[in-house]
């Protein structure tokens, strides 16, 4: 995708955001920016950092994987072009990786962190979460 395209992305309200969506675009502050940190996932040990990015719509979870773990600060106002979304215990969350562009903007084209509702966008539960495990084992799966 070259630069053009990315700019033409039309950016997306964060309460608007549904779960399992790709090439997602938002613009907004950053609420909350926490330090890198790795985890173990079924891929291997990765390095991510979490932060809170806000617009005048509501306010989102965000990861940060890899090389742009600890690359959000606290404060900034950025456009992000290329991110994923994904869903947490029926909240949307917002995936910044490798080949999403995280661009730094002038810090009146972001609301204030007074200016920020709390709201979040919702995901709907999956089935297989609902249902309670209780001792028992999935057929195929060891």
């Amino acid at each position: 995708m070259n630069e053009s395209e990315k700019e033409s992305k039309p950016v997306t309200k964060i309460i608007d955001l549904k779960p399992h969506s790709e090439n997602v675009s938002v613009k907004g502050r950053v609420i909350e920016a926490s330090p890198p940190r790795t985890i173990n996932t079924r891929r291997g040990i990765r390095t991510i950092s979490n932060a809170i990015i806000g617009d005048e719509s509501g306010r989102v979870q965000t990861t940060l994987w890899g090389s742009k773990a600890g690359s959000l600060k606290e404060g900034e106002a950025v456009e992000i072009h290329g991110a994923w979304t994904s869903s947490f215990r029926g909240k949307v969350q917002l995936n910044i990786g490798r080949s999403t562009e995280v661009k730094i903007l002038e810090d009146s084209e972001a609301p204030k962190p007074d200016e920020i509702p709390e709201d979040e966008p919702s995901a709907p539960e999956e089935n297989y979460r609902r249902r309670p495990m209780r001792g028992r084992r999935f057929r195929g799966r060891r």
